[in-house]
């Protein structure tokens, strides 16, 4: 039986996971700014559903609404694969953006779906792993299947990530130099003449000008950043299926 702080740990990285995507549809109102709000849409939800199922006192909709809501994430990111495959072949599978997160919601409906109860008095039968170790999963080498495929696209993802393929840090750095430029722009621009009247400040010297605002911004700016950052999202998705992939080999 897995100790209950090790699923309590797993349970608040989700939430973790949940805010974080949370925080990024919050930004990404009207979502300009990220071609798939669908991606995070999915995170928010299988954070919220995967901390119930980990921990009962998380618990928030009944199993029933989790079927349908993982029911229709499946069949959206099954389109999606489809029409990305016949424009690019089985690359699509191996590599595409939306193949992840397809499996990922198919995993969570059949978790939802082949849950074998503990006794047949439990009003629930996802009421949390950590409340019995007893609960255990029909036809368990699809559970496994989807617990090998699942490592195997966190691995995919890790090692995308540790190329500097999704980096954090070189997002957050590129997409601040424009800020840093205008910020020193505009304090040029202010810069007094050789010539000024008394009130201006000596010749190389801005005037009047606050030296903590521009700081601020570029701080505001470059977190902005780094939550929409691919990376971010790409490190998301590892922390579900590394999660995802735990608990179906417990439930095996």
């Amino acid at each position: 039986m897995t100790p209950a702080w090790i699923l309590d740990i797993f349970a608040a990285i989700m939430l973790i996971v949940s805010a974080v995507s949370a925080g990024r549809l919050a930004f990404e109102w009207p979502w300009r700014f990220s071609a798939h709000p669908d991606v995070d849409i999915s995170h928010l939800l299988m954070g919220i559903s995967m901390a119930g199922m980990l921990a009962a006192g998380l618990r928030t909709l009944p199993d029933t609404a989790w079927e349908v809501i993982f029911g229709i994430l499946t069949a959206w990111f099954t389109w999606q694969v489809v029409r990305d495959a016949r424009a690019e072949g089985a690359r699509a599978l191996a590599g595409g953006h939306c193949a992840p997160h397809m499996i990922h919601s198919a995993a969570m409906l059949y978790m939802y779906l082949a849950l074998v109860a503990p006794s047949a008095s439990t009003g629930s039968a996802m009421g949390g792993m950590g409340a019995s170790g007893m609960q255990s999963l029909s036809y368990p080498t699809i559970a496994f299947a989807f617990g090998l495929v699942l490592a195997g696209y966190s691995i995919w993802d890790l090692d995308q990530v540790s190329g500097k393929r999704y980096s954090l840090a070189r997002a957050t750095a590129v997409l601040t130099r424009p800020a840093l430029a205008g910020v020193s722009a505009g304090s040029a621009a202010v810069l007094p003449s050789a010539g000024a009247g008394a009130g201006a400040g000596a010749p190389g010297e801005p005037a009047d000008v606050e030296p903590s605002r521009p700081q601020e911004m570029i701080g505001q700016g470059s977190a902005r950043r780094l939550l929409l950052s691919p990376g971010m999202a790409v490190s998301c998705r590892i922390a579900m299926g590394v999660t995802m992939a735990l608990m179906l080999f417990i439930m095996i």
